[in-house]
């Protein structure tokens, strides 16, 4: 397999190139101030666009201005360790979990589930999760009518911080907000904040300058992008896009924990391409197959 044929295993990091692709990165984008949305960076009044419709715009009442976060939750804070755990097939049978858990940081993507039959290979810390509202809608009915099912599942990821795209379209916003009032309503330790539309189209610009043109960036790309901003050294597991494993060709699931097809709004080959890259540089480090036992 040709991408094979440019993985490199035994990977080194490279902090030149870390400290390079970090300060173009938070240059274009200042994840550390914007990528979530505060009552700082978007005060009472303030008309937020919608990254994902064009002249779509949602003006921030009092009620709304109340749900932001005060504070800019990863300002001023530098991780050592990260871990950005996708959900491919290719975690199953992994052995990866301990090496998760062992990250000073865990971000997951779509609410994932993490009982103990995935636990050897994909862990349970979680420090970020994210929640696209089309989940919400499929697994939680929208949160219109029973909604401790939503709650319930949300035991899983401790006192996280839940992540959600609520102004990336018009269709996301009350579903996103259901979800905050839920949360609160049932006295939950997970807190729910909103992607920030500014820096997610600040992100799309960078990685398009980059030849990443044409596609919504994925959930994953997202993360992965937020850690490369936040942390030093971002290690990166489930984001193989292939159906085939790369090592024994034998075939996977979509997921770890279902084989239902993916959305096509994404170019997640065109993704793991350019991850890939930045694994040559030693920029992160993709995890491809088994974890060796020692994490470092």
């Amino acid at each position: 397999m040709q991408v094979m044929r440019r993985y490199n295993r035994k990977w080194t990091k490279q902090d030149n190139n870390i400290n390079r692709f970090r300060s173009e990165l938070n240059h274009s984008c200042q994840g550390e101030s914007e990528a979530i949305i505060t009552q700082e960076n978007t005060p009472l009044g303030t008309l937020i666009e919608y990254d994902g419709e064009n002249k779509k715009h949602f003006k921030v009442t009092s009620q709304l201005f109340k749900t932001f976060s005060k504070e800019q939750p990863f300002k001023n804070f530098t991780w050592k360790t990260c871990a950005v755990v996708g959900n491919g097939g290719i975690l199953v049978n992994s052995s990866c979990g301990e090496e998760i858990n062992s990250a000073e940081f865990v971000i997951r993507c779509n609410l994932p589930p993490l009982g103990d039959n995935y636990k050897k290979d994909v862990g349970n810390k979680t420090d970020v999760v994210t929640a696209n509202p089309s989940i919400l809608l499929e697994k939680f009915e929208g949160l219109t009518e029973l909604r401790r099912p939503f709650v319930e599942r949300m035991r899983d990821y401790g006192d996280s911080l839940l992540v959600l795209p609520a102004f990336s379209y018009t269709a996301n916003t009350p579903v996103s907000l259901r979800a905050v009032y839920t949360l609160q309503e049932f006295g939950s330790p997970t807190r729910a904040v909103f992607f920030n539309p500014r820096y997610l189209r600040s992100l799309a610009k960078f990685w398009t300058a980059r030849g990443l043109a044409g596609w919504r960036l994925s959930t994953g790309a997202m993360v992965a992008s937020l850690a490369l901003g936040l942390c030093s050294d971002v290690r990166l597991y489930g984001f193989w896009p292939h159906p085939l494993h790369p090592h024994g060709c034998q075939p996977l699931t979509n997921h770890y924990y279902d084989d239902k097809p993916g959305t096509r709004a994404h170019n997640m080959g065109a993704e793991f391409e350019h991850l890939l890259r930045l694994h040559e540089k030693g920029v992160v480090k993709v995890h491809l197959g088994k974890c060796s036992a020692d994490p470092r």
